[in-house]
Formats: C-alpha cells, structure tokens, sequence
C-alpha cells in the first residue's frame, strides 16, 4: 500500500438487505408467539398466574418489537450500516429469551 492510497472502502453487497429481513423475519415469529399466548390466555381459561405471564409476554413483544425496529430503520437507510451497539443486541437477545420462558410457561 502506498502512503498516497486511499484506504478500500467495502462493499457491503445484499448483506444488510438479508440482515434486514432476518429481523423481519424474527419480529413475525416474536409476533405469533405473543398472538398465541394472548389466545391461549383468552379461550384456554387460565388462571390468574397465566394471564399475568400473557401480559408479561406482551410487554415482552412490545420491547422486541421497538429493538428490532430501530434495527430495520438503520438498515434500511442505505450506506454501509452501523454497527449493532451492544446495547441493542443485549436487549434483544434479553427480550427473545424472556419470551421463550414465557411462552414456555404458558404451554406447561
């Protein structure tokens, strides 16, 4: 490399498009699970410790929902994207977690 040259700017090719519907595709899922678990909590007759874990799922969503979509707006922008902060990913990782136990609880 020359002292002159400009450094190589990378071409990120259809990798945040892909990256973008990834989490399009997990936020439907995150979407089915909290829909399901509302179902569960409205026609299966639970008791009150279930409907209470439904709502947590809920809110559990609606905090997935917000990371993913901060996410999505980011990629969708154009240029080369930003890194995802740790910040984001810990978040999102916590809510997708948390909503399997949820979901876990409410299937057993």
């Amino acid at each position: 490399m020359t002292a002159g040259a400009a450094p190589a700017v990378r071409d990120p090719g259809l990798q945040p498009e892909r990256t973008r519907l990834a989490w399009r595709r997990t936020t439907l899922s995150a979407t089915v699970a909290a829909v399901l678990a509302l179902r569960t909590a409205l026609h299966g007759g639970l008791p009150a410790t279930g409907i209470i874990v439904c709502a947590v799922c809920c809110v559990l969503w609606l905090g997935f929902l917000q990371v993913a979509h901060r996410r999505i707006r980011a990629l969708a922008a154009g240029g080369p994207p930003p890194a995802l902060a740790p910040r984001q990913a810990t978040a999102a990782v916590a809510y997708a977690v948390a909503l399997a136990v949820c979901a876990a609880v409410l299937v057993v």
